[in-house]
Parts: C-alpha cells; sequence; structure tokens
C-alpha cells in the first residue's frame, strides 16, 4: 500500500474511532464476512463451494441448487450431509476477538447495541450478545422445522450429525418432526422456499424496532456484507445514520456521513480498539 493511501486508511480509522467514541446506540449489521476470520468458509461462487465440498462439485451443484428445500426432497441424505456438516463447524467455532470488542463498544454505548445478521451460524450469540438483541434475518441452522411446515412450528438442532465427508452424505438418521415423523429441514430461507417457518426471526424484528423507536445518536458498523444478496448493506443504509463499511472488497461508500475501512472485520475491529 502506498503512502497516500496509508494515509487514507489512518484518516478513516481515526474518524471511524471517534464515531464509536461518541456512539449513543450502535447497530451492528454483519455478513458472510464477520465470519471468515474465525475460520469459517465464505462460498463467493460455485469454486468456492466446491472447494469445501469436493462431492457437490463432482455432481455439479451448486449452491442454488444445494440451498433450497428441493434439495431435501430430491436427495435428503445429501441436503443434510452439506448441512449437517455446517452445523457441526459452527458448533466447534470459536468466534474471532472482534466479536468481543464490538460486545465491549455495545455495552459503552449509553442504549446498548442491536445485531442484524444474514449468517446463520449463531455466532454473535457463542460470543455472548444477548439472544433478544439479535435479529437473524435468515434464520439459524441451529433450530429445526418440518419439511411440510406441518404444525408451523421450529425446535433447537440438538442431534448429533455424523457425514462421510467423501460423498458429503450424513450416515445418522436424518432429523425428524416429533409431531408428524417426516424429515425436519434447518430453519432458515433458503432458494425457492415458500414454508419457512419465519415466527422466530419476525419476533427478533420486532424487538429491533422497538429498539430503534427509542434510541438516539445511533452509529452503525457494517462488517462484511457483500452486495450480491444485499439484505444486510440495505438495513446498513437504510438507517440513515453515520455509517463505517468494513470489507476488504466492497467497502465504497455514497456520503461524508460514511467511513470505508477496506480491511477484514478482525483487522480493522482490533486497529479501531487500538485508538479508543
Amino acid at each position: 500500500m502506498d503512502s497516500e493511501n496509508i494515509d487514507a486508511m489512518q484518516a478513516g480509522l481515526t474518524k471511524a474511532a471517534e464515531w464509536i467514541h461518541s456512539a449513543e446506540a450502535l447497530l451492528i449489521c454483519a455478513g458472510a464476512g464477520m465470519g471468515v476470520d474465525s475460520g469459517l468458509p465464505d462460498f463467493r461462487g460455485d469454486q468456492g463451494l466446491w472447494h469445501h465440498y469436493p462431492a457437490l462439485g463432482r455432481r455439479k451443484l451448486g449452491f442454488v441448487d444445494i440451498a433450497t428445500p428441493a434439495a431435501f426432497i430430491v436427495n435428503p441424505e445429501l441436503a443434510w450431509g452439506f448441512y449437517g456438516h455446517r452445523l457441526q463447524l459452527y458448533r466447534q467455532t470459536v468466534p474471532h476477538a472482534g466479536f468481543a470488542l464490538l460486545r465491549q463498544w455495545s455495552q459503552r454505548c449509553r442504549q446498548g447495541g442491536f445485531v442484524f445478521t444474514s449468517n446463520v451460524d449463531g455466532q454473535f450469540q457463542k460470543a455472548g450478545f444477548n439472544e433478544s438483541h439479535v435479529v437473524e434475518c435468515h434464520g439459524s441452522l441451529h433450530y429445526l422445522q418440518c419439511i411440510n411446515n406441518c404444525q408451523r412450528k421450529i425446535w433447537p438442532s440438538d442431534f448429533t450429525p455424523d457425514i462421510d465427508g467423501d460423498s458429503c452424505y450424513m450416515t445418522s438418521p436424518l432429523p425428524t418432526c416429533p409431531w408428524c415423523d417426516g424429515l425436519a429441514r434447518p430453519n432458515i430461507l433458503m432458494f425457492n422456499d415458500s414454508d419457512w417457518q419465519s415466527t422466530r426471526t419476525d419476533t427478533q424484528y420486532e424487538h429491533l424496532n422497538l429498539w430503534k423507536e427509542r434510541v438516539k445518536g445511533l452509529l452503525v458498523i457494517e462488517l462484511g456484507a457483500g452486495t450480491a444478496i444485499p439484505t444486510v448493506r440495505h438495513m446498513a443504509v437504510r438507517q440513515q445514520a453515520r455509517l463505517i463499511r468494513i470489507n476488504p472488497k466492497d467497502s465504497g461508500i455514497d456520503s461524508t456521513s460514511q467511513v470505508s475501512l477496506k480491511m477484514s472485520a478482525s483487522e480493522a475491529l482490533g486497529s479501531l480498539n487500538n485508538l479508543l
């Protein structure tokens, strides 16, 4: 990085740190890039998916093919092989240090903080964030629902999947619905998904909206939010508040009320904390 870019980066970090210091409330908007520094995969295109799941590559199944309710009908062992492996990974992964920093900053704010994330990994709760102050807009892999949504209910993913890594097949018994004994699926919003049971996420949105109604001096920190599925980015911009955008690739900004930090989440949060 040349001296001009270094100076610009330092100026951005300084301004962002000043905003964090003066913020009265903090909205954390996190996409897939937030978990990358914890070692979680980021499926950027089919090649990225097939690198981590070569069995899907051999079948030429892309993310939009496996991340759909239809995959659980056509080949449930394969679909659960993919999601069961991810469930194991999320349970084993330790959130990187940036999560703890965000929690500390939120606690310092007079009106606290809230999380809005498209990630289904439960890493914010694992890092100690209050469950009632997290919105998981695509649901959570830590919960299940009936493939037919028979009772319109969800329940915890309290089973242990056994996965054959070579075939990406689940070899242990598939989870079933406790009411109809039919196949269970993750309680996450997939592609072409008309039966996602969104009750839990709807309640989370209600909590967020009530919180936003009473807070002032809001600062938004957006981390690792892409533009392909821009749900998180739209939420961040829609607040019409000061915005710190942290992204090593898609870091463009539109106004002087925004700061761009072209860095990974962990790197940027650590650098900001050193200035606080």
